[in-house]
């Protein structure tokens, strides 16, 4: 993680993300090689059946909806400002951590490798953010900085509407874990994206199933 920035002037802006531009380029390149061999695929079955110009239309149809979702999440960037989410995309849009209605833990499995993330609802259009907390493969990953899982915990703790409290002592409890030099395999984040089941892109923890798993912490 970055180093955090501001002035006095103006709230800290700590980077919710980790910024890699050589790791950024190499998932774009494979991402660009997955999008043309799967689009090439299609198109070419099309081309089969009803001839090259058919083809070449499928292969469209099927390639730009991937390429936009690509450089969607190639441009996604989240930052905390005090106790804001600001997210980048396309545009910025700000969604304030304690006024969120709605807070879940989601699990994304991809290939063997398990993103846990907090996915932030406030309730209106275009006002829903995922942070990503932490990445596994195997018997390791990456995890948020210290500084951001702590500034996190503190603005949830200030919601009430979404039940933070619960979510600010599972990143508390990811602090602990952390200070206590226990090995990733221990840790709450990594518990909990070992217990979702296996075979599913994407799996939504309630706060309720949080509130159960958070209990049985120390």
């Amino acid at each position: 993680m970055t180093e955090p920035t501001g002035t006095p002037e103006t709230p800290e802006r700590l980077p919710l993300f980790h910024d890699d531009p050589k790791l950024r380029r190499r998932r774009g390149c494979s991402s660009i090689a997955g999008v043309v061999i799967f689009a090439a695929a299609f198109g070419g079955i099309a081309g089969l059946i009803g001839g090259e110009i058919a083809g070449l239309v499928v292969a469209g149809v099927i390639a730009l909806p991937l390429i936009y979702v690509m450089l969607y999440n190639l441009r996604r960037r989240v930052w905390l400002e005090s106790e804001t989410l600001i997210v980048r995309t396309w545009g910025i849009r700000r969604i304030d951590l304690t006024a969120a209605e709605r807070i879940d833990l989601v699990i994304s499995d991809v290939r063997g490798t398990r993103t846990v993330s907090l996915l932030v609802n406030a309730g209106k259009r275009r006002k829903v953010a995922k942070v990503d907390l932490a990445v596994y493969s195997g018997a390791g990953g990456r995890e948020l900085g210290i500084l951001q899982l702590r500034r996190l915990a503190n603005a949830l703790l200030n919601n009430t509407d979404a039940n933070g409290l619960v979510f600010s002592e599972l990143l508390v409890a990811q602090l602990k874990s952390e200070a206590r030099g226990d090995a990733a395999a221990e840790r709450p984040l990594y518990r909990l994206a070992s217990a979702a089941p296996s075979g599913k892109y994407i799996q939504r923890f309630t706060m309720e199933a949080v509130s159960r798993f958070v209990a049985t912490l120390d």
